[in-house]
């Protein structure tokens, strides 16, 4: 398995414990509940989709028989789509104790996620349309000896 495709799978796991933890501290909380887009997102954005994007690396290249189009695509959509929902959720979480710059940081993290879906949906897109790798010829068939002759039965000359 590439190792873009583990680092979205774990990236996902991550982020499932985080916004089960946040969906818990609300329900014991709900004074909390301001944190609920940051819990919608982190779930959504954090587990479904990377979760989405280490199985779809993973599996579509093996079904179409082609390798990914761009490894290095793949490893900066990571970057940026995780980088991207940490900076979504901080501005979240801004946005729910009324800090002023609140908006901005919304709208860096959720640029740096959209660009990160953008580069799947391109590598992907690429890695669907390549054309596949010429198949191997086939194996020679095994060479067939003559049959060797019948001896003659002794003592017959």
């Amino acid at each position: 398995m590439d190792w873009f495709a583990k680092a979205f799978i774990r990236a996902s796991l991550a982020w499932l414990a985080v916004g089960v933890t946040l969906g818990v501290a609300m329900a014991v909380d709900p004074a909390l509940i301001v944190y609920r887009p940051v819990h919608v997102h982190v779930n959504l954005l954090g587990f479904v989709t990377m979760m989405i994007y280490g199985v779809a690396y993973h599996a579509i290249p093996r079904f179409v028989g082609r390798t990914v189009h761009s490894r290095a695509v793949a490893g900066w959509q990571w970057w940026l789509a995780n980088v991207g929902l940490a900076v979504l959720a901080a501005g979240f979480v801004l946005r729910g104790r009324e800090v002023a710059w609140a908006i901005p940081v919304l709208g860096a993290g959720g640029t740096l996620a959209a660009v990160a879906a953008w580069l799947f949906a391109y590598n992907i897109w690429r890695t669907l349309e390549t054309p596949a790798p010429a198949p191997a010829p086939a194996p020679a068939p095994p060479t067939t000896r003559a049959p060797l002759p019948l001896a003659e039965p002794r003592g017959r000359r």
